[in-house]
């Protein structure tokens, strides 16, 4: 006798819906956080007075734009979770 199909979709009761907004709020944390990482490491070196330091920080700017791009990837993909997120019956 063949096994039924697993299920496709998540219960719709409230424990999984309070582990999927714990989910989603924890993403967009981290979301806001590497935003804010990004935006610092690309700003702090018109801030800096040493030019060694400046230089330094200038040369990971790379990170910063790689750490900026993550936030907002991690803040859209809160953004689609939110959209598609099942009602409350």
């Amino acid at each position: 006798m063949p096994l039924p199909t697993p299920p496709t979709r998540r219960p719709n009761n409230p424990a999984s819906r309070q582990a999927d907004d714990k989910a989603s709020n924890e993403l967009l944390f981290k979301g806001i956080l590497c935003a804010l990482i990004g935006v610092a490491v690309l700003v702090s070196p018109y801030f800096i007075t040493s030019p060694g330091m400046q230089g330094i920080v200038a040369k990971a700017s790379l990170v910063g734009w790689f750490a900026l791009v993550l936030g907002g990837a991690f803040i859209g993909l809160y953004v689609w979770r939110r959209m598609a997120a099942p009602t409350k019956p």
